[in-house]
């Protein structure tokens, strides 16, 4: 099976790193003062090397295994517009400028990144934003790009109404085909997605890793996946991400592992 990395495994990571860190500067640890007997239990070596014995890590790498952009749904309704080469560009030191035209850059760059967007309906907000053809050929996509170009009070009650659409499944079935993998403009968006990370993509110096978000959303109670895939651009071409919304997805997560294995088994 592909490896499936959960946003609470990668914090309890982080966590463990952090506690290893105080360690070696002596202060407290999950609300413990350290004691020479805590870190004698670390390093119980007695050799000339000070590094010897050591069980616990000295290169900790920084990074985001949660991160989206204007292409998640939960995103670009609430004003994102930056795409991937910007939070790319933000995660390696550059400073950039924000949707609401500030400038911003991190205080250390990152050593890694994954973002992922949500691998439902990738591309539709944009689309209902900007007042595509398609989209506004169906009445939910009409509804809800004039509300949105009203702003104010009017896109909150439409990103709302919006998101409660879609988290009960009842997004009009031509805008879940239209958006789903295997269409044009779904297939476009992941392509574009995994261009962008094999671009930015530099070993050594900062991995661009690629994934999604895949969230089980029954009637408005979720639980975030987050697929990060071990594969380059080649491998990550051949496969679409797992959606939940039917035909074509499912929000039992028995079935987005099986969708791995089945992606191992055909990419090899």
């Amino acid at each position: 099976m592909k490896q499936v990395f959960s946003q609470s495994l990668i914090l309890v990571f982080s966590l463990h790193l952090l506690g290893s860190s105080a360690f070696a500067s002596g202060e407290a640890v999950d609300g413990m003062a350290v004691s020479k007997e805590l870190l004698n239990q670390k390093y119980p070596g007695k050799t000339y090397s000070p590094y010897a014995e050591r069980d616990y890590p000295m290169f900790p790498l920084w990074g985001d295994s949660h991160l989206h952009t204007g292409y998640s749904m939960d995103a670009g309704l609430f004003g994102a517009t930056l795409k991937h080469e910007d939070a790319y560009r933000l995660a390696q030191g550059e400073q950039i400028k924000t949707n609401t035209g500030q400038s911003m850059k991190l205080s250390r760059a990152l050593d890694w990144l994954v973002i992922t967007d949500h691998s439902d309906q990738m591309g539709m907000v944009q689309d209902i934003i900007k007042g595509d053809k398609a989209v506004m050929a169906t009445e939910q996509g009409r509804r809800w790009h004039d509300g949105m170009k009203k702003g104010g009070d009017a896109a909150a009650e439409t990103t709302m109404d919006l998101i409660t659409t879609f988290s009960n499944g009842q997004l009009d079935p031509k805008l879940i085909e239209m958006y789903s993998p295997g269409s044009n403009n779904y297939d476009s968006v992941w392509a574009y997605m995994v261009d962008t990370a094999e671009e930015y993509n530099d070993p050594g110096r900062f991995s661009a890793m690629i994934g999604f978000e895949w969230t089980s959303l029954v009637e408005g109670a979720n639980m975030h996946r987050n697929v990060i895939l071990r594969d380059d651009g080649d491998l990550a071409r051949k496969i679409v991400p797992y959606t939940t919304q039917k035909p074509l997805g499912s929000v039992d997560p028995l079935d987005l592992y099986a969708w791995l294995e089945n992606d191992e088994r055909k990419i090899g």
